[in-house]
């Protein structure tokens, strides 16, 4: 017989025992979840604020962009022409960096965090609600959930419009990647942004949202017809790639940090990207 596992909590000051029958490593999954979404956090809050080498070349990081104002002063700054608004802002107060992502990282942002995948995992790794599966929840008495503190989730059908929106921009981005000094080449750099796009499509084209959004919506599928079978041939696509949208979530965010990385480390000088342009 498995051995029990018995965990003591604590709820306002009195002591509850709850049991669990798991003898596996079921606090490992959450632990690792919550520890790599946490250093990615880390590194975009800290790329965020750095406000600089975030252009190399033609390369602009997904980090920052769409490109809403540029301080030329700032190292690794792109030049002003590619900015939608030009020069940054003379009222921005000076004791906050002049760094464009500030101004759009809200946007990707609010799209993951109401994620129904992503809202799994860290009610597990940092709220325990529940840790696992079979593993007593650390709730409170009248937890309300997203009826109450965390309504804003409802959010999430909105926001994949937001999450459509940067895959067009992101997608102009790598075609801008292509040009340089009026010559048309790829790099090693190009090839980066263009797996970035591809893998948040994954991502946001699997999303639950957009899964009802073209099929969920019909209550039968036999009974459609005309342009309602377009609707269930899409919704197909859609949820092959929703059943796969733990995979897609994971490896489009580290791929994200990763694109940034590397513009960053051409732009100081660190990484030589090797391409058709000849620098």
């Amino acid at each position: 017989m498995a051995q029990a596992t018995y965990l003591t909590q604590s709820f306002s000051g009195d002591k509850k025992t709850t049991l669990t029958m798991r003898t596996d490593r079921w606090w490992l999954e959450p632990f690792l979840t919550g520890a790599g979404f946490l250093a990615f956090v880390i590194y975009t809050t800290w790329a965020m604020f750095q406000a600089e080498y975030y252009w190399a070349g033609s390369y602009l990081s997904p980090l920052y962009s769409p490109l809403l104002f540029v301080d030329p002063s700032a190292s690794g700054a792109p030049p002003v022409a590619h900015a939608w608004f030009g020069y940054w802002p003379k009222w921005w107060p000076n004791f906050i960096p002049s760094s464009p992502a500030i101004l759009i990282l809200a946007g990707p942002l609010s799209f993951r965090l109401t994620c129904y995948y992503y809202r799994k995992f860290y009610y597990r790794a940092y709220f325990a609600t529940p840790s696992a599966c079979a593993v007593s929840a650390l709730a409170q008495k009248d937890y309300k959930g997203e009826t109450h503190l965390l309504l804003f989730q409802n959010l999430h059908r909105y926001t994949l419009y937001i999450a459509i929106f940067y895959i067009v921009i992101l997608t102009y981005d790598t075609l801008v990647s292509c040009f340089r000094d009026g010559r048309l080449g790829v790099g090693v750099g190009t090839l980066v942004m263009a797996v970035n796009v591809i893998l948040l499509s994954g991502y946001t084209f699997g999303c639950h949202a957009l899964r009802h959004l073209v099929g969920g919506r019909m209550d039968c599928f036999s009974c459609a017809s005309g342009q309602e079978h377009w609707g269930h041939k899409t919704w197909k696509k859609v949820t092959w790639l929703n059943e796969r949208h733990m995979p897609w979530a994971w490896v489009s965010m580290i791929w994200v940090g990763f694109t940034d990385f590397y513009i960053r480390m051409v732009s100081m000088g660190i990484w030589q990207d090797f391409n058709t342009w000849g620098n």
